[in-house]
């Protein structure tokens, strides 16, 4: 077999390689899901680990990795808690990176390390800070607006209408929690545009957390 011959049967090997499956535990998961595949715009509200990333993440993963869509766009607004991203240390894209890891941690679960790092270096998953986005439009693309209740509603429009042609948006957020001293967007946008053809609201609750299941008994407590 010569050289050029082993080359092609290593990328027809690489390319062949599956990412991970999104299995969906609860029928709010399952009903998640089916919004995203049937609406344009899908918002998803519900307690930490409930599964609105984790799960966002996986689809839009297996979509990329077979082709159904050019690029995912990812952005989350700089908000901390206690501390204005101004104050923070170093560059750009130093200060927005911590706000970046879960995400990066959950492509990376579904595609690999490998396939993780082609996609982000093709620059078909980028991370935008959310500050910079205006005037951007977003042509076959998954769009993914994280923590979402740390938004006002003019910033989760401005998001939305970011959207371009074969596009589809996905915003996650808990109501419940939010590091803004302005009234959150998030419940108000559900408000405004919940009834639009097109648009899907899901709510998780406290039994769709897989992550640990005292997160459901904290939370029950606290609530209490």
């Amino acid at each position: 077999m010569t050289q050029r011959a082993v080359r092609k049967t290593k990328k027809t090997e690489s390319q062949s390689q599956k990412v991970k499956d999104i299995q969906p535990v609860t029928d709010n998961h399952r009903d998640y899901i089916r919004s995203i595949v049937e609406n344009d715009v899908t918002i998803c509200t519900g307690p930490s680990g409930s599964g609105k990333s984790y799960i966002c993440s996986g689809l839009c993963s297996q979509w990329l990795h077979k082709g159904q869509y050019q690029q995912i766009i990812v952005t989350r607004p700089l908000v901390s808690a206690g501390q204005n991203i101004g104050a923070l240390p170093g560059e750009m894209g130093d200060k927005i990176a911590p706000y970046l890891m879960p995400m990066q941690e959950n492509f990376t679960h579904f595609l690999g390390q490998a396939f993780y790092g082609h996609y982000l270096n093709n620059k078909q998953i980028r991370y935008e800070p959310f500050e910079t986005m205006r005037g951007a439009t977003f042509n076959n693309s998954l769009m993914i607006l994280d923590e979402a209740q740390n938004c006002t509603l003019n910033q989760i429009k401005m998001f939305i209408t970011r959207i371009g042609k074969g596009s589809k948006v996905i915003i996650n957020g808990d109501v419940k929690q939010t590091d803004i001293r302005k009234w959150s967007g998030l419940a108000e946008s559900i408000r405004k545009i919940g009834h639009v053809e097109g648009v899907g609201i899901v709510t998780l609750t406290i039994d769709d957390i897989q992550r640990n299941g005292i997160i459901g008994r904290i939370l029950n407590a606290w609530e209490a």
